[in-house]
């Protein structure tokens, strides 16, 4: 289960793109709770708490205890941030009221625990297919990253989603036969890269013959 992370948020009155802009320069975060039976409140919270809160979690989707000051705390979902896509610095946070029933969709870290047999032995190569998996599930039960042992696997061999056991009241949003891990074969790239190769040897003679459609055009005009 994720563990709860703790933020203190203050109810912000200003709105617009100038006194959001300035809001930050003064090291705030704009942000806004809403939710099912929760009125929504425009809130700010500390930047540097909240990268730092980031910095220190599995994923950006967390489970909060919001403190509001003079409004209390409620538990809230990160649904959502809004990056500089330049930066990469968090411009806007959305969070979404929960309680222990609501169900949520959230994208968890999937952890790939074992050293496989197929590489061990084999020489084979590790591919990692998901790196991260999206699950749904009610807020108190969302894990904070997915362990999947891949220690059986040979070479050849993949782990499908299908293939393992989630967390109980976790639900992958996936069909049974996405894969998330595979052992690759180590002469596998080498052999696509030579067939490849190959195919671009015949093309040459594939480009000699369109000068002669070329010439041919002006005729038929």
């Amino acid at each position: 289960m994720a563990k709860k992370h703790t933020l203190k948020a203050e109810l912000r009155a200003r709105t617009g793109s100038g006194l959001l802009k300035q809001m930050r320069r003064e090291g705030w975060l704009p942000s806004v709770i809403y939710g099912k039976g929760a009125e929504n409140k425009n809130l700010k919270v500390d930047a540097k708490t909240f990268r730092e809160l980031l910095a220190d979690s599995e994923s950006e989707n967390i489970l909060i205890n919001l403190d509001v000051e003079g409004e209390g705390s409620d538990l809230a979902f990160l649904q959502d941030i809004q990056h500089d896509p330049l930066t990469g610095e968090a411009l806007h946070a959305d969070f979404r009221a929960v309680n222990e029933k609501t169900e949520i969709n959230a994208s968890v870290p999937v952890h790939l625990l074992g050293d496989p047999v197929g590489v061990t032995q084999g020489g084979g190569i590790l591919e990692q297919g998901l790196h991260t998996l999206d699950v749904t599930c009610a807020a108190t039960n969302l894990p904070e990253y997915l362990e999947f042992d891949v220690s059986g696997l040979d070479e050849g061999d993949s782990l499908h989603i299908g293939d393992v056991e989630f967390p109980k009241g976790v639900k992958p949003n996936y069909e049974d036969e996405v894969v998330i891990a595979h052992i690759g074969r180590p002469g596998a790239a080498i052999s696509e890269d030579a067939a490849a190769g190959e195919g671009e040897e015949g093309a040459p003679a594939a480009a000699e013959a369109a000068p002669a459609e070329e010439e041919a055009a002006p005729a038929e005009a």
